[in-house]
């Protein structure tokens, strides 16, 4: 096992710990997704070897090469990049979670192409909480319509939110824009909602992520190093 991989995600936890100790929550509230893309099934397996279960990919193409190497590991893949039409049934064929859901046609294809023998797909909606112009995800006007769609479809289950907002300025800002993704989320649990996941966070704002509720952060340079 390369050491440095093994080493790098003792360090991950510790600082995800450290966060959750700071924010009052118990360490097993915040889960951890090794962001593998770009990196090849060695890397991956590497990981694996160090206890690390959740993989997220953006490039769907590679991913699926990815998966189709590593099957003989029990992993949990996680589409966490945007989704062409084309691309949709590659992801309902081969993932277990999908984060980057903005709108109801590429749910509904997901739905539609999800192979009846696996488990529904579980998928969180993209939210753009601090209207960044060149970042996708559903506004947050438009959020509970598509929620509700979403939740109705067969073949998936609805599990929450995910976010990449632009670099904040300080952890306060950083705090402020994860704490309008954590108030999105709520108010659609009190619609009639079942949900539990906020995936928001990477390595620069994994401690604001986790003080203002993520339940998953996205790490992937940190783990695996810079290509």
């Amino acid at each position: 096992m390369n050491a440095s991989i093994a080493d790098n995600l003792a360090q991950v936890h510790a600082q995800m710990q450290a966060a959750c100790l700071a924010a009052g929550r118990p360490e097993a509230s915040v889960r951890l997704l090794a962001v593998s893309k770009t990196w090849g099934p060695d890397a991956v397996r590497q990981a694996h070897a160090a206890g690390q279960t959740a993989f997220g990919e953006n490039y769907i193409q590679e991913a699926v090469d990815k998966i189709t190497a590593l099957r003989d590991l029990p992993l949990e893949w996680h589409c966490i990049g945007p989704i062409q039409s084309n691309k949709t049934r590659l992801v309902a064929e081969h993932f277990d979670w999908v984060h980057s859901i903005d709108r109801l046609k590429i749910a509904q294809r997901l739905s539609e192409q999800r192979p009846a023998h696996l488990p529904p797909l579980q998928v969180c909606i993209q939210v753009n909480v601090d209207g960044g112009e060149t970042k996708s995800g559903v506004s947050p006007q438009d959020l509970p319509a598509l929620a509700q769609a979403v939740a109705a479809l067969p073949n998936m289950q609805l599990r929450g939110l995910m976010t990449i907002p632009e670099p904040a300025e300080s952890e306060a800002a950083a705090r402020a824009v994860h704490r309008q993704a954590r108030l999105l989320l709520e108010s659609l649990i009190t619609q009639g909602l079942a949900l539990d996941t906020l995936s928001m966070g990477m390595s620069a704002d994994m401690a604001p992520a986790i003080a203002e509720g993520s339940t998953l952060v996205r790490v992937g340079t940190a783990i695996f190093g810079r290509r």
